[in-house]
């Protein structure tokens, strides 16, 4: 099993607009020996985001972008990235588009934790829409980003049961459950192709 430390480890930015409840798992296992990754960097497009309130804690450095202009909002992130010698992105419940111009310049190098079995239900009310449509399983899906919404290639997913009482509240509980298992699974796995 291969040992990282802090000089060996990608330096990673994570992207949130929520609780950030991903993103706390993930400097969690950042900080474990066999993460590849460190988290040095949190941005945020919502200034009331719980997770900005966690990266604090730990002495993460974060910054807040509106995307009222989103081509200027991008740009600017992009020079703060390559100011942090950021390498690796995971988004995280983030509720932003990126354009086409960023993901190229990160061609390879952004994830993304989906909570279905993509290709199906991509896009928002994923929960819903898997109930709605009598699926018998749900889960949730780590995949690379590309311009394509929610259709990069697929690393990682997991397979969750959706019972007959299960409600969107419900099954999303059950599923970010399993997101917190897969998406350290799958950087873990990236890195072990290298």
């Amino acid at each position: 099993m291969i040992k990282f430390h802090g000089s060996n480890k990608l330096k990673t930015a994570v992207f949130i607009s929520g609780t950030g409840s991903n993103f706390k798992n993930l400097v969690k296992f950042s900080n474990s020996k066999i993460s590849p990754i460190e988290i040095t960097f949190l941005i945020s497009n919502n200034s009331k985001a719980k997770g900005l309130i966690y990266a604090r804690g730990k002495k993460i450095k974060q910054k807040i972008f509106k995307f009222k202009n989103k081509i200027k909002d991008e740009n600017m992130i992009l020079n703060q990235l390559n100011k942090e010698n950021i390498k690796l992105i995971c988004l995280a419940g983030f509720m932003v588009i990126l354009s086409k111009n960023f993901i190229k310049k990160f061609k390879g190098k952004i994830l993304n934790i989906h909570p279905s079995l993509l290709p199906k239900f991509k896009g928002l009310n994923t929960h819903k829409r898997a109930i709605e449509n009598n699926e018998k399983f749900s889960g949730c899906t780590v995949h690379l980003v590309t311009s394509k919404l929610d259709s990069g290639k697929i690393i990682l997913q997991k397979k969750v049961k959706i019972s007959k009482n299960d409600n969107p509240k419900t099954l999303a509980k059950k599923i970010l459950k399993q997101e917190h298992i897969l998406y350290p699974k799958a950087i873990k796995k990236i890195f072990s192709n290298l």
